[in-house]
């Protein structure tokens, strides 16, 4: 079961599930395991969409705050941490390259950082917010999905500057026909299954990904691991804002 490996490296990674390796993974598991986001993330989309559809009291603003909650609990931050690095980076780096890395490896949150958070979950509570309004319980399961997607697209098509780490064995490893397999699949999958009403959703999610791997490639001429933390989180306001908007 040659999946298996790369797999519970995805879920280890990227959620909170207790998940045990069975020694310390090699770099070919490790660019495999990239193949398996998209999985991970339709899993805990599948958890909001089934929290959401549950006949829950306390009105949808609570319901709202327990999904979110419960979101960022499943996901453990991690991104969160990325978008936050990325904003101070961004600000303080005042257009430079270098001053723009160091200050993403500072591990304090500046002011741009928690702007950033507060504004990334205000967004993420109203539109889910309005989405329980409406019984859209289907752009809680394509958010974290496209989110997740956005991650071996980002490696595919972007370079990774910061040499080193876990990131750099990432995007050496991928295997790039079957990432790209994959990605293609989730983006003719999600209209095929979900139908017109993923259309806006997968939409706004293009078009955040494209705007914000050119900031990328314009400030750093590639990506970091804070930076494709960043991209996952405004991915998924970009789809839970284009589903409520719709």
């Amino acid at each position: 079961m040659a999946f298996l490996q790369p797999l519970l490296i995805a879920l280890q990674f990227l959620t909170r599930l207790p998940i045990s390796l069975n020694g310390m993974p090699d770099e070919r598991d490790l660019g495999r395991s990239l193949l398996y986001y998209p999985l991970v993330g339709l899993l805990l989309g599948g958890m909001l969409a089934a929290l959401a559809w549950l006949p829950l009291g306390g009105g949808d603003t609570l319901r709202a705050a327990i999904l979110l909650a419960l979101w960022v609990f499943a996901s453990g931050g991690l991104h969160l941490d990325g978008l936050a690095d990325s904003a101070d980076a961004w600000i303080g780096g005042l257009g430079d390259r270098e001053r723009t890395l160091a200050i993403m490896k500072d591990p304090h949150c500046g002011p741009a950082g928690v702007v950033a958070l507060v504004l990334t979950l205000l967004l993420k509570f109203a539109a889910l917010q309005a989405l329980l309004a409406h019984g859209a319980w289907v752009a809680l399961l394509l958010a974290p999905l496209l989110g997740r997607t956005a991650l071996p697209a980002l490696f595919l098509s972007t370079p990774y500057v910061r040499p080193g780490g876990l990131g750099d064995v990432l995007a050496r490893r991928l295997p790039r026909r079957a990432a790209l397999a994959v990605v293609l699949a989730v983006l003719i999958g999600v209209p095929a299954l979900a139908g017109i009403q993923s259309l806006w959703p997968l939409a706004a999610a293009l078009l955040a990904f494209v705007w914000l791997r050119a900031l990328m490639q314009g400030r750093l001429g590639g990506t970091t691991g804070d930076t494709a933390g960043a991209l996952v989180e405004i991915v998924e306001v970009a789809v839970l804002l284009g589903a409520a908007l719709a």
